[in-house]
Parts: structure tokens; C-alpha cells; sequence
């Protein structure tokens, strides 16, 4: 018979002094306690003693047992695989005996060491627990069934994978048909836990669950009413899950849920009410949307408008009743400021008119303007409330995004519905009533543009008048409202609506309350995508408001700020390249540069945004390049070298962060691509090269693609230090032409479209290394089109320079190389990609023909191809109709589209 552990009463005391201790506010007390707990880990029983004082030591206060609970659970995370058998054997045991606690705060700890133990790859290695546990929910004392249930419902939440497979013998098959029996259990922690377990496997379409399907979904019906809002929220948690995995199932209930969920939506509690909204959001995805609900828009809309009104609640904690809420001379805190997210540099290629994607990514204020390259702004939010005090995500924002995806189904059919409810709030003298009238409008402008239209001259300017309405929150939800419709504005009469919009939303960017300046900013950076070189006539006045701005702005807005002036450096380009200009913006920049240190994070925007600004400013940047450069090429190498002593003395160094290098990379990208040939000089007296070799393998995606970027600027524009590297770089490149990797693909693979035009025939030893990658690229199905484009220009770019080498496989990628580059503009890439495909034809001519029309429909997608390249073109179509003769000939171009022909014929002569 083997000796129970007992502790010793020396141990115990000095355990529970430390356990004390470490209940104090002071930071000294804090460490000291930090160190005696590593000492202690250095004893084998030392984990015994925590779990002694969790589950045995009563006289002890709950909190101190807690805690004592919450260490080991810590230890049991980083250490327990080197925990001695006997103890771990002791732990268990103590934890099953302790399920059961009368406190729920211990029974509540016992249960999150149990499913971290469970966590640790121990469910196979601990056979007993799942029955014990099953047993136990059958236990009379309330306590008993309630610990086991909790700490169940964490092994679900944390393990419902493994749970799920023959590892474990497939305990569900008898834990789901147990949990649905204590759907209907009396007390309501109870039935909550039994739901919140079965619910962790809809996802999964677990089958255990599949074949209990209909008993799931009766019991929840029998739940709809519950006297508790915990359950009531489970329940809607639930049927929202049900919808997206058996739609088959809930189909013939669709009526009775729809109107439950109505009910729901303004549950009292705001739980529940935002859990059933999401139901709004999830039916709108599925296709049987407009059918099931199109007949009770009259009903659901009144009810998303009304909860998007700012609680009570909000109102205080975002001071919104007061009217002089002038709040820009408190500092900020660094909690109210989210992290930011560079985008890294992504190359593509300009498209023809109405080719291109301009979706509004997806509503809301706050967020960023629009992110890096591309402008892709999918981080947006509804109805901008970015405050730390309010949860990101509540039922304001809930509602909006519901309106937002509803009005995308419905279009025009929703707005005789929605019409009579904006007349009531837009005009309503409760502040927070009109509020949430301007976001519905803006909320639709997405999906019902069109039936809008004939609505905007009217509505436009009375909200350019809320611009001036005496609440803030009013103001700032104006501004993302207007900046909803900015595709629409800038395409009417200037004077009419794009000066006022223009005029008013500048004056908020200089409003005295913080987040109408964050909302005005970020609305006007939008407003610049849309309007880009119509701007032009407005610089002057655009830079001195902006710039103004920097003077008053707190430091979570000047991130904002610097958005809005990288994008307006996108939009307007070389028109910014004026000495007046220059005068104006550049100081307040350098002025920041100087005043950062390298290890801050608000370099990654200010670094975006003259990365936007040296491309526009081309030659006029010269001035600041230097000292703008060298940094960067510094922050480069201290994240490489903090990186290297990191890997080799991990517990000596902390990990870089990454983002330091990547943007600092795209910095110097944009230098490369504004200065061109200016940025020689400095890459030849720095170690960028060697830099960038580094970069180009490290094993982070981001840093891959932004070096690959950087190396096609720099082959572009001083290519003769980049030669010498070629037969190290190219291989690499090579190695990352991996679709997987959307992005750094694409990277790659235009980066040697820009070597081979530089390199010339010499490309020919690399081409094995590349060719049959792109060739698999431009086949695979549901290949992104910017990686198709420049993928089929890369082929044509290295058929250029070497069309023996390339010729050969021409019939394994024609046809798609001619169906990516139709929509693409004339321009240097798309020219040189074409001659390739002309020689590659003349070396190889019977690759094309099968696809002949193919390459007849890319020949007429140019407008103005250069004489030498539209004598290429006559030649290969005359030579075809000559070698096949002219009925046969007649008959295939009896097969074209008229405009087809005529087009041709008007180019070739043929």
C-alpha cells in the first residue's frame, strides 16, 4: 500500500505567504513573487502543494485557493511533461474528487486545470476522466453536476476535434445523446452548459451529432421561451450555427425561426439581442434569403434601425450629451490605440477602364483608410465607435452590418421599406434617433446605390448641413456616411457637391473633437481614392488643412493623418512634385521621422505614408532621401541581427518584430520606384544588397514578399547592382513562385519579369529553374487575376529575351496567357510581354494554332501599340491566312464577334 502525499506545514506556510504577496498592487512585491515562484518550480511536489490548497484547504480565503489553483494551472501548461508520474497521478486524482466544490469559484478553477491537463495531449493518457465525468452529471448534489458540466464544457470548447475521432473510442456517440437529456434540466446553469457543449460540434458537422439532428433541434424549440438569458443566448447561438451547416434541417421551421428571432433581436438583454442579430447576418449569406424573408422586411428593418441607436449606456461612456465636447488637449492613452497592420507591398498591373475592382471593401468608420497597395480596406468597421471603454463588436455595429448585407441582397426592393423609416429618424429632434438614421443611410449606400441615386442630390447637401450639428457623434457619423456615397459625388458638377463635401468634411478633419477628426480623416481619405486627379485644383487648400492638423492632432489620429496623406499622395501623384507643395508637407514629416526612435511602432505609418509620398514626389524627394534611406537600411539590419541572437540564445533576446524590417522594405521600395535611377549612389555606398539576399529567405511570408518587391524596384532602377547577385537571387526566386502564397508568388514571379527584360538573353541558364512553375501558375483554376497577369507577362518577358527557350511549351499556356492580358492597359509591361508571345509565335508557330482566335482577341485588346509592334501582329495574321488559304480563312473569321473583326482589320489590314 503505497503512502498518500501529505505536505508539510513549513512548505504550506511559506506557499500561502507567497500566494498573498502576490494579491499586491506594488510592482517590487510583484517581481520578488515572480522569482520565488521559479525557485519553487525547481521542487518536484511543489505542484502538489498548489492543488493541496485548491481543492483541501477550507480555511483559507477563495480567492488565495483560486489563485493557488491558477498557478499550477500555468505550470501544468509550460511543464508538464516533465512533472514526476506520481505527482501528475496525485493532481488528477485531487482534481476528480474536487469537481464538486460548493464554491463555484473553485469548482470553476478544478475545471480549467482539467481540461489543460486534458489540453496536453492527456485525454488518451487519462482513460478515466471523460466516464468519470459522464458519471458525475448524474449526481443528485447539485454541486457535483454543475463542476462536472463546466469542466466538460471546457474540454469541448478546447478538444472538440480530438473528441471526434477514434483515438478516444468515440465518446460522443454516448456524450451528445447525454448532454440533449439535460436540455430540459431544472436548473438553468445546467441546461446553459448542456447547450454550450453540443454546440462546440455543429461547426465540425460532427456525425455523433448528425444523427441526433432532429431531437437537437426539438429540444431547442422547446428552449425558445426560457425564463434565463444565458440559455435564451444559447439557444440563438445555436440556430445561427444550424444555418450555415443544415439549412436542410431548419428549412421547413424557417417561418416560426424568423419570427422568433424578431422577438429576439430586441431581447432586453443585450446578449441575446446581438447573439439573434447575427442570425440576420448569417441568412443573408444563404441563398434561400430572399425568399424566406422578402415578405417581413416591414418587420425586421424598424427593428435593425432601432438597434443601431447608441445605448444610454454608450452615450455616457462616450460623453456624447455634451456640446462642448472639445476633447483634443487630453492626452491619449495607449490603450485607446489598436495595433496596426502593415500591408506589405503587392505589384500589379493597371487595368482598362471598368476592368477594374472598386467594391466598397466593407462598410464603417474607424479602420484604416485603406490599406497599403491596392487600397484594399477590408478592415473596416460599421458605425464607428472605436472606443477601448465599448466591446468592438455590440449591437449597433450588428444591426448596421445586418442592414449592410440585407441591402446587398435585396437592392432596390428594400428601399420602399426603408424610405418611411429614414423620413422619421433622419429628421428627428432626438440626436441619438437621427444618428442612427444617417448610419442606415449609410449602411445601404453599398447595396442600393443604384435605387439611391435619384434621392443624393437632395440628401447629399442636408448631410453636408449635419456636418455642423452641435453633437459630436452626430458629426463623426456624417462624415462616414457622406464618405459612403463619395463615388457618386465626385462624379457630379464640382461646385455643386464635391467642394461643399470637400470643404466641410476638411473643416471636421480640424474639429475639436477627437473622434470627429478621426472620422473626417478617415472619410477623406476615402473621398481621395474616389476622386484622385480631380483633387488637383484643390492642393493648395487639401496640404495646408492637413498640415495644419498635425500641430492639433493627439497621437491615435496622427496615424490616422498619415493614412490620409499617403493616400492622397496615390491619388494625386507627380502633381504633388510642386516647391509649394513640398514647403508645406515635407517639414511636419521629417520633423516626425527625426523625433521617433527606431523601436517605436508609429513608424510603420509614418514610413507607409512617405513611402506614398516619395513615389508621387519622384525627384523632388531627392532633398530628404538620404537620411530617409539610410534608416531604413538600419532598421533592416538591427531586426536581422536581433533576429539571429534571438535564434541562437532565445531566453537571452527577445524575437524582433518583424514589421520594423517589412516596412522599412517597402519604404525603399518606394524610394527605388519615385528616385529610379537617383537611388544608385546610395545603394552602391550601403549594404542593402547583402541586406536583401537575407530577407529574401527568411522564413516569415511578409518579409519574402516585400524583399521581392524591393528587388524588382531596384533591378528596374539601378540594375547594375543588382547583376552581380543574380545567380544567388534567382534560384531563391525560383524556390518562391509557390501559389499557396498568393502574395509573395506574385512577388517573385514579377520580379524576374523585371531581371530577364534587364539580364537579356544571358536568362537562358535560369529559365529551368522558372518556366515550368509559371506554366502550372497560369493553368491552375481559380488563380487570383493579378497573379494571372503577371505571371502571363513574366512568360512573355522571358520569351522575349529567349524565345528558343521558351517557345517549345507555348501550346501548354497560350490560350490562358491570352486570355489574362485582353484586359490590361497598353502599357511598358503588356508591350514587352506581346513581343515576346510574336517571337515565341515565329520560332514556333504551330503551338498557337488551336488557339489562334485566342491570340486574335489579345491582338485587338491594344488601343495604340507602337508601329514595330502592330507590324509583328500583321505579319503573324497574314502569314496564318496565307499558309491556310482564304476560304479556310473566311471560315474562321466568320466565327468572330463583329467588333472582333472589325477592330482587326482596322489594325492589320486583314
Amino acid at each position: 500500500m503505497k503512502m498518500e502525499w501529505k505536505p508539510e506545514q513549513e512548505g504550506l506556510r511559506q506557499i500561502l505567504t507567497l500566494l498573498k504577496e502576490s494579491q499586491s498592487p506594488d510592482t517590487a512585491t510583484q517581481r520578488a513573487v515572480q522569482q520565488k515562484l521559479e525557485e519553487l518550480n525547481k521542487y518536484p511536489d511543489f505542484n502538489n502543494y498548489l492543488i493541496f490548497v485548491l481543492t483541501k484547504l477550507v480555511t483559507e480565503e477563495e480567492p488565495t485557493r483560486s489563485l493557488s489553483g491558477l498557478i499550477l494551472k500555468n505550470n501544468v501548461k509550460a511543464h508538464y511533461n516533465n512533472f514526476f508520474p506520481e505527482a501528475a497521478e496525485f493532481i488528477k486524482r485531487e482534481c476528480l474528487s474536487a469537481v464538486g466544490d460548493p464554491s463555484p469559484l473553485i469548482r470553476a478553477t478544478v475545471g480549467i486545470i482539467i481540461t489543460t491537463i486534458a489540453s496536453k495531449g492527456e485525454l488518451t493518457s487519462w482513460p478515466e476522466l471523460l466516464p468519470a465525468l459522464c458519471n458525475m452529471l448524474d449526481s443528485q448534489d447539485y454541486n457535483v453536476c454543475e463542476g462536472a458540466f463546466g469542466a466538460l464544457q471546457k474540454i469541448c470548447e478546447d478538444t472538440a476535434e480530438l473528441l471526434d475521432s477514434d483515438a478516444l473510442n468515440r465518446p460522443l456517440n454516448v456524450l451528445i445523446p447525454k448532454f440533449l437529456q439535460f436540455f430540459r434540466h431544472s436548473s438553468p446553469k445546467i441546461r446553459c452548459h448542456a447547450i454550450a457543449c453540443v454546440n462546440y460540434f455543429i461547426m465540425g458537422r460532427t456525425q455523433a451529432l448528425m444523427a441526433h439532428i432532429d431531437s437537437f433541434i426539438e429540444n431547442l424549440f422547446h428552449l425558445a421561451a426560457d425564463e434565463d438569458p444565458d440559455v435564451r443566448k444559447n439557444v440563438c447561438h445555436a440556430l445561427v450555427l444550424l444555418l450555415e451547416v443544415r439549412l436542410d434541417r431548419l428549412v421547413p421551421h424557417l417561418p416560426y425561426i424568423i419570427e422568433y428571432m424578431l422577438v429576439r433581436t430586441q431581447d432586453p438583454e443585450e446578449g441575446v439581442a446581438l447573439e439573434a442579430c447575427e442570425f440576420w447576418l448569417s441568412l443573408a449569406e444563404q441563398s434561400v434569403c430572399k425568399e424566406v424573408l422578402g415578405g417581413r422586411l416591414d418587420a425586421l428593418l424598424p427593428v435593425l434601425v432601432r438597434g443601431m441607436r447608441y445605448s444610454e449606456m454608450d452615450v455616457i461612456l462616450l460623453r456624447g450629451d455634451r456640446d462642448d465636447d472639445a476633447d483634443d488637449a487630453e492626452p491619449d492613452r495607449d490603450s485607446d490605440i489598436r495595433p496596426r497592420f502593415h500591408k506589405p507591398r503587392s505589384v500589379s498591373v493597371k487595368h482598362n477602364a471598368g476592368a477594374g475592382d472598386s467594391n466598397m471593401a466593407s462598410a464603417g468608420v474607424g479602420g484604416g483608410a485603406g490599406g497599403g497597395a491596392g487600397g484594399e480596406s477590408d478592415d473596416e468597421e460599421e458605425g464607428g465607435d472605436d472606443d477601448g471603454s465599448l466591446s468592438d463588436w455590440n449591437l449597433r455595429k450588428c444591426s448596421a452590418a445586418a442592414l449592410d448585407v440585407l441591402a446587398n441582397v435585396f437592392t432596390q426592393d428594400l428601399l420602399p421599406v426603408l424610405f418611411p423609416i429614414l423620413k422619421e429618424t433622419l429628421f428627428h429632434e432626438n440626436w441619438v434617433i437621427k444618428e442612427s438614421g444617417i448610419l442606415a443611410l449609410g449602411a445601404v449606400a453599398d447595396g442600393c446605390m443604384a435605387g439611391m441615386v435619384p434621392h443624393l442630390p437632395d440628401l447629399v447637401p442636408y448631410l453636408v448641413s449635419c456636418l455642423e450639428e452641435r453633437k459630436a457623434l452626430v458629426r463623426a457619423i456624417t462624415c462616414w456616411t457622406l464618405s459612403r456615397y463619395s463615388h457618386w459625388v465626385v462624379a457630379q458638377s464640382h461646385d455643386l457637391y464635391l467642394r461643399p463635401v470637400m470643404t466641410e468634411l476638411l473643416k471636421r478633419v480640424l474639429d475639436n473633437n477627437k473622434r470627429v477628426q478621426e472620422a473626417a480623416c478617415s472619410a477623406f481619405a476615402t473621398l481621395e481614392e474616389e476622386a484622385c486627379t480631380e483633387l488637383v485644383p484643390y492642393l493648395g487648400y487639401i496640404l495646408q488643412t492637413l498640415v495644419f492638423a498635425f500641430g492639433k492632432y493627439q497621437h491615435k489620429n496622427l496615424l490616422i493623418l498619415y493614412d490620409a496623406i499617403g493616400t492622397l499622395a496615390d491619388s494625386v501623384g507627380h502633381h504633388l512634385n510642386k516647391p509649394e507643395y513640398i514647403q508645406l508637407l515635407m517639414p511636419p514629416l521629417i520633423n516626425k521621422w527625426n523625433v521617433l526612435k527606431d523601436e517605436d511602432k508609429d513608424l510603420f505609418p509614418l514610413l507607409e505614408c512617405l513611402s506614398s509620398v516619395a513615389t508621387a514626389l519622384q525627384a523632388g524627394f531627392l532633398p530628404y532621401c538620404e537620411p530617409v534611406f539610410r534608416r531604413c537600411v538600419a532598421l533592416i539590419e538591427q531586426t536581422l541581427n536581433q533576429n539571429i541572437a534571438n535564434s541562437q540564445s532565445p531566453e537571452q533576446f527577445d524575437a524582433p518584430d518583424k514589421d520594423f524590417m517589412i516596412v522599412a522594405l517597402d519604404l525603399l521600395s518606394g524610394l527605388a520606384e519615385g528616385l529610379d535611377g537617383h537611388i544608385d549612389k546610395l545603394v552602391l555606398h550601403s549594404n542593402l544588397m547583402q541586406l536583401l539576399y537575407q530577407c529574401m529567405q527568411d522564413p516569415m511570408p511578409e518579409v519574402r514578399q516585400s524583399s521581392f518587391a524591393l528587388l524588382g524596384d531596384l533591378t528596374k532602377a539601378c540594375f547594375q547592382h543588382v547583376h552581380p547577385y543574380i545567380p544567388e537571387f534567382l534560384p531563391i526566386l525560383g524556390a518562391n513562385l509557390n501559389p499557396e502564397l498568393i502574395s509573395v508568388c506574385n512577388n517573385a514571379t514579377w520580379a524576374i519579369g523585371e531581371i530577364s527584360i534587364k539580364l537579356g538573353p544571358e536568362t537562358s541558364q535560369y529559365i529551368p529553374l522558372v518556366l515550368n512553375h509559371l506554366v502550372e501558375i497560369i493553368n491552375r483554376p481559380n488563380t487570383p487575376k493579378t497573379l494571372l497577369e503577371n505571371t502571363a507577362i513574366t512568360i512573355g518577358r522571358l520569351g522575349y529575351v529567349c524565345p528558343h527557350d521558351v517557345a517549345p511549351v507555348l501550346h501548354q499556356f497560350v490560350r490562358q496567357w491570352c486570355s489574362s492580358l485582353r484586359n490590361i492597359r497598353d502599357n511598358d509591361e503588356k508591350d514587352s510581354a506581346f513581343r515576346g508571345i510574336c517571337q515565341m509565335i515565329q520560332v514556333n508557330p504551330g503551338g498557337v494554332v488551336p488557339d489562334f482566335m485566342f491570340f486574335c482577341d489579345a491582338v485587338a485588346s491594344w488601343t495604340h501599340p507602337k508601329d514595330d509592334l502592330k507590324e509583328m501582329f500583321t505579319k503573324i495574321l497574314h502569314g496564318f491566312k496565307n499558309q491556310v488559304g482564304d476560304d479556310n480563312w473566311r471560315r474562321f473569321t466568320d466565327q468572330f464577334p463583329v467588333q472582333l473583326s472589325a477592330r482587326l482589320s482596322a489594325m492589320c489590314g486583314i
